[in-house]
């Protein structure tokens, strides 16, 4: 069962970064990344959170991108950048299986 909030550092375990880069993005893209604030302040992140975190990741980090560009790519082409951050995810995860086939041969 999907949870309604990660805190940041199950955030940062889910897109595989640190947890200043989770907390520099969520400062940097508050127009896409709004977390939420328990009682003691700590930041609570959604599933469309953790979404719009992963396609920053793949325009900064993936892309080479520099954080007004890919703003920008984010306000005018949300649903393509949406698109090839899933496709990004799963060629991933088709990569690890395919290294654990091998390593099992």
């Amino acid at each position: 069962m999907e949870k309604l909030f990660y805190s940041i550092s199950e955030t940062a375990d889910i897109l595989g970064e640190s947890v200043s880069a989770i907390r520099f993005w969520s400062n940097q893209f508050p127009k896409f990344v709004k977390p939420q604030r328990n009682a003691k302040g700590n930041r609570q992140y959604t599933a469309a959170d953790i979404e719009a975190l992963k396609q920053i990741k793949v325009l900064v980090k993936d892309g080479g991108m520099t954080l007004e560009g890919a703003n920008k790519r984010l306000s005018a082409e949300k649903n393509l950048v949406a698109k090839r951050a899933r496709a990004l995810e799963s060629l991933k995860a088709i990569r690890k299986e395919l290294e654990a086939v091998r390593k099992s041969l």
